[in-house]
């Protein structure tokens, strides 16, 4: 069986009948002077503290980056961006209680040292103008050596996406095929609102270099990060996407860095077809687990607003509070769960054919903001009343008092 093959069984094997929701937060670790922690002062805390509570540790390079838990599991991003991604649970009290225990375990530590959690799609440091990237330290992994390498040539934003951006992401259950690609292309006709929505600016007159545009600055970066890897996903509005077409964009898009048998190599533009054609990797030879791990790996690589794993992997919010976190995940149940809800967006959303037609949505309101005209008819907070509308009448009223705290400014309070 090819690489291809697996990668594409791979997807299929996600067919679920649940209705779970994952959630992943990145978080900027600070002190009063709004600078980041450093590497070696958090590795060696996630250690200490993964270890007091019998987690499993997570290393790279000989370093301590996170621990599994069995309900969530933490990792360090390329600045030390601190992420707690939590389980699928299709309960968002079991979520909220589990990120609030994580919480409550790491708070008085990061305190104790002078530190304190922030929530911001880039480090308010940098938005304040008091700083710039190439300023922030990277951590020591061989993975960040070579990406950062890489980013400086494919693109303009590199050292923002690396050093000072930090998202939400949430990721949905498909049954199907037929209900993976029609949940995705929903999805990604919907997220220039969503994008919107979960923006979360320290300074709102802050823009990028070379650009007057105030909104989605971490969008921004990701759009002018690489061509290969990011944007929307290719083909995916088409009546002939599926499993296959996803693993082959996963099987050909370019590696930068393989990561196999505990060793993180430089392979630059070389994709996983290639590494198989010249041999580097030897498919025949592959046991399953290493072939699983090599799957997972080339599908961590591509850094498109959505990804399709096990799983349907939302990518388009900033980091934001736990609050509205729970808010977003609320709309994103209530939508993608429900069959009226998804018929009722099919029809609301009919005139949008390409790719190009939500790239439009995108440009309109990184200028304009919520006051954008996008897909011919409604402004982006007219569209935000509709998502709000659509979800509400889906939910309990437990889970749809989450929705109150998605209009939540949060500002100088996150």
């Amino acid at each position: 069986m090819t690489m291809l093959t697996e990668i594409t069984d791979y997807i299929r094997s996600g067919e679920s009948t649940g209705k779970n929701l994952g959630l992943e937060i990145e978080h900027f670790i600070v002190d009063r002077n709004g600078d980041q922690i450093g590497f070696d002062e958090i590795s060696s805390l996630i250690y200490e503290i993964g270890s007091g509570i019998n987690a499993e540790i997570h290393y790279m390079d000989g370093y301590p980056v996170g621990y599994y838990t069995g309900e969530y599991s933490t990792s360090l991003e390329p600045s030390c961006q601190f992420e707690i991604s939590i389980n699928p649970y299709s309960d968002l009290e079991k979520i909220k209680g589990i990120y609030n225990e994580f919480r409550t375990l790491w708070e008085p530590v990061f305190s104790a040292r002078g530190y304190h959690f922030e929530n911001g799609g880039n480090l308010a440091k940098v938005e304040a103008g008091d700083i710039v990237p190439e300023q922030i330290p990277l951590s020591p992994k061989s993975r960040y050596k070579y990406m950062n390498r890489y980013f400086e040539s494919s693109g303009k934003y590199g050292k923002y996406m690396m050093r000072a951006s930090a998202s939400t992401q949430v990721s949905v259950d498909y049954f199907s095929e037929k209900d993976m690609v029609r949940k995705l292309r929903i999805l990604q006709k919907i997220s220039p609102i969503l994008m919107i929505m979960m923006e979360n600016k320290s300074n709102a007159d802050f823009t990028l270099e070379d650009t007057a545009k105030k909104h989605l600055l971490r969008i921004q970066e990701w759009d002018n990060l690489d061509p290969d890897r990011t944007g929307f996903i290719k083909g995916s509005l088409g009546e002939d996407f599926g499993y296959e077409k996803m693993a082959e964009i996963i099987y050909k898009t370019p590696l930068i860095l393989l990561t196999d048998n505990g060793e993180t190599i430089d392979v630059g533009h070389l994709s996983a077809e290639e590494l198989i054609r010249t041999h580097v990797i030897y498919e025949d030879e592959l046991g399953n687990e290493r072939k699983k791990r090599l799957i997972e790996h080339f599908m961590s690589m591509g850094f498109f607003h959505f990804r399709v794993k096990k799983y349907i992997e939302i990518r388009v919010a900033d980091s934001v509070p736990i609050e509205k976190a729970l808010g977003y995940a609320a709309i994103i149940k209530g939508i993608v769960y429900n069959e009226d809800a998804l018929d009722k967006l099919e029809k609301s959303l009919s005139l949008v054919h390409s790719i190009e037609d939500i790239e439009k949505a995108v440009d309109e309101i990184e200028k304009n903001g919520l006051d954008a005209v996008i897909y011919g008819k409604k402004t982006a907070t007219g569209w935000v009343d509709e998502l709000i509308h659509l979800a509400a009448g889906n939910l309990d009223e437990e889970e749809g008092k989450y929705l109150e705290y998605v209009r939540t400014v949060w500002g100088d309070s996150r």
